[in-house]
């Protein structure tokens, strides 16, 4: 009879309430600007007043005269510093001004209300220059370039798109908008900054090589510590070795995060002029200038098809706008490179660079917007051919991806929008109705997202008390990532989840991907389950007790997660929508939201219904409330707090319901999950606009469709 103790229950598959939910509820999780280091001071930042120009002088008197400033920095004083590849991230470095809103001195003083008091006190003189901040399709400086967002070729052509389009008996040619956007975490970008002193006494640093024995801690808003580690480590001239930067608890980014930002380099900047630690918080109305927006994207789509609905052509171009300071370009027309089998295929990108804020990324960058107007478009064929819109999406099912033609390491989209349609009651819910003044109707749109997965390292440790460590410089952003990991590491370690603890969110840890594009769980998790199953594997080689200092393993998944898989990896998904439009008020609600999602293997469903839930929270919001308008005259963002920038609220969302298919990809990770992050956000527009559509008989083509926009179009 075997007496050994039974297996544990796995772990993952199961719900596993958030490890640290309890700090997080009772204010013992600490935020970037919540270090309260002795001494330490407040830094304020003050943005350029002018949309493009110069810095001519700068007068600092009228700051430094009041109570508790201890300093301002300007473009002429402020510390030189060393290389760096994001030129958004070298401040006060020199004179110019490429966008409103790009910062031209620093205030520091004793209290947050103090340095804020002293930046409204700095007047700045410019030399201001003719600037242009508008995109439009003809834009005369419009080029495609070489690579969107992504890595992804900007233009990509299979077969004759042109004339295939003109040969096709039923045809659509559709123009769509999306305005800009902007993430707003809940949690603004914050970091506190510490130099300890040269060990011979020197204070000076810089990237002018002045760093000496100095050694700088920081602890940063971001979605990856190890990233701004090395950012900093090469601004101001130290070693990596020599950088500490902490990221335990973020408050939210959604991709504005996903890169050092100015504030980062701002704090470090003060704490070095002062010597004593610095804290900064950007104020909400800075963001959309100096932490990344989703940039505005006009849409063409072109679909030919016959008359049973079988796709001849599909065609989508884009154009975006970019800064003059860096490149960054939305790939929006990818997606129609992976959803829909056409013999002919275009898909094209042309960029702007214009005297704006760095567009950058944003939750699901590419696919959210380019899946609005993708799916529009088809359920606009779907009304031209008179075909139900989840049949001509089965309809057009493609055996492989239709761009690369590989084939798909797992593909349930069809299984997606049955079961979909069947939970919904789609069939039943094809007429639209009227209740008084509402006009009902229902909409659906296909969803799609790629794998993504990136090297990291962990390390597991086997203490003498039964419990084990597990250690990744992963970052946790509210989504679950800790619980999720220590689930990763509790199945491969053969234990149960209690006897798990998991450290992230500090760049002295084995180093982790960016905590972005889906990639988190897959990547770090590849890496957690690598290294406690050597761990395993060691252990059942010794004999005798775990020593008092532990036994260790380290692993690296850079060789294994470099490969390049000949299959093309996807999630994918449905979102249905029943909307109703107030023919009195224009006012336009979301009654019902279903997603069904096929996205690998789901590890935590508690943790990923969250998830799936924010992501379709988000599209409502990109569909009825959220838009950002830039002004022709300052070159500015006009909504940029949150009294005018319209996230939905409770009010605003009603009961969503989220299923997924128990998907089994072999082809993926050893945890075989595809990344949930983004998905939810990708279709639901399309849906929630193909809702408004069916209602109203009436099509609008800009998001979002806000009152007056509905009245205008219902008449």
């Amino acid at each position: 009879m075997d007496s050994s103790p039974a297996a544990p229950a796995p772990s993952l598959g199961s719900p596993a309430t958030r490890r640290e939910g309890p700090e997080k509820v009772t204010g013992r999780a600490r935020y970037a600007a919540e270090h309260a280091l002795p001494d330490r001071a407040y830094a304020w930042p003050v943005p350029a007043t002018v949309a493009r120009g110069r810095v001519t002088a700068v007068d600092t008197a009228g700051a430094l005269a009041l109570p508790g400033v201890l300093s301002v920095l300007t473009p002429y004083d402020a510390p030189r510093l060393g290389p760096c590849d994001d030129p958004t991230l070298r401040v006060l470095q020199d004179p110019e001004v490429p966008h409103r809103g790009w910062y031209v001195a620093l205030a520091v003083a004793e209290t947050p209300e103090a340095a804020r008091a002293a930046a409204a006190a700095v007047r700045v003189r410019y030399d201001a220059e003719p600037h242009d901040a508008v995109l439009h399709t003809g834009h005369p400086a419009a080029y495609t370039p070489e690579l969107v967002n992504g890595g992804y070729p900007a233009h990509r052509e299979k077969g004759d798109a042109a004339a295939a389009f003109a040969a096709a008996p039923v045809r659509v040619d559709c123009a769509y908008a999306v305005p800009p956007l902007h993430n707003h975490p809940m949690e603004p970008h914050a970091a506190t900054a510490h130099w300890d002193a040269d060990t011979d006494g020197d204070t000076d640093g810089g990237g002018d090589g002045g760093g000496g024995g100095s050694t700088l801690t920081v602890y940063d808003s971001s979605q990856g510590s190890g990233l701004v580690r090395s950012t900093l480590a090469s601004l101001f001239g130290l070693p990596p070795d020599r950088v500490t930067v902490v990221s335990e608890h973020v408050g939210g980014a959604f991709g504005c995060k996903g890169t050092p930002r100015p504030h980062v380099v701002l704090a470090v900047m003060a704490a070095r002029q002062t010597g004593r630690p610095v804290t900064i918080a950007l104020p909400r109305r800075h963001l959309a200038a100096v932490v990344g927006h989703r940039a505005p994207t006009l849409h063409r789509v072109r679909l030919g098809a016959r008359t049973d609905g079988t796709l001849t052509a599909l065609a989508h171009e884009v154009t975006t706008h970019t800064s003059r300071v860096r490149e960054f370009v939305e790939q929006a027309a990818v997606p129609a490179r992976v959803m829909y089998a056409a013999p002919a295929l275009l898909t094209t990108h042309r960029v702007v660079p214009l005297d704006v804020p760095t567009p950058s990324w944003m939750r699901a960058p590419g696919e959210s917007p380019g899946m609005y107007a993708l799916e529009s478009a088809m359920d606009e064929l779907a009304c031209a051919l008179g075909i139900d819109p989840v049949e001509l999406r089965v309809r057009n099912e493609p055996d492989a991806e239709p761009d690369s033609g590989h084939p798909f390491s797992s593909r349930h989209l069809v299984e997606c929008l049955r079961e979909g349609a069947a939970r919904f009651g789609w069939a039943a819910h094809r007429t639209p109705r009227r209740d008084g003044p509402l006009l009902i109707g229902t909409g659906v749109a296909s969803a799609t997202y790629p794998v993504y997965v990136a090297p990291s390292s962990a390390r597991a440790h086997a203490l003498p008390d039964g419990t084990y460590l597990v250690q990744i410089n992963a970052t946790d952003l509210g989504t679950g990532a800790r619980t999720v990991l220590a689930q990763v590491a509790a199945d491969a370690l053969r234990v149960a989840l209690d006897r798990v603890t998991v450290e992230i969110g500090h760049s002295a840890l084995p180093q982790g991907s960016v905590a972005g594009g889906s990639a988190g769980t897959a990547s770090w998790g590849w890496a957690v389950h690598d290294a406690c199953t050597s761990l395993v594997a060691l252990l059942a080689r010794r004999s005798g007790p775990i020593p008092e200092t532990g036994v260790s393993v380290p692993a690296d998944t850079t060789a294994s997660a470099k490969q390049k898989s000949p299959y093309a990896r996807h999630a994918f998904g449905a979102h249905f929508a029943e909307v109703q439009a107030d023919t009195v008020t224009g006012e336009v609600r979301l009654r019902r939201l279903l997603g069904v999602f096929a996205a690998g293997r789901i590890l935590n469903p508690l943790t990923a219904r969250s998830q799936f839930v924010g992501g379709m929270v988000m599209g409502l919001g990109m569909a009825l409330t959220e838009h950002s308008t830039m002004d022709p005259a300052f070159g500015d963002f006009t909504e940029n707090d949150l009294a005018s920038y319209h996230v939905p609220t409770h009010a605003d969302v009603p009961d969503i319901e989220v299923h997924w298919l128990d998907e089994h990809d072999k082809h993926l990770n050893p945890t075989g999950g595809k990344g949930i992050g983004e998905i939810g956000i990708v279709g639901t527009a399309a849906a929630i606009g193909n809702a408004f559509h069916h209602a109203t008989g009436c099509r609008i083509r800009e998001l979002p469709l806000t009152p007056d926009r509905v009245l205008a179009a219902i008449g």
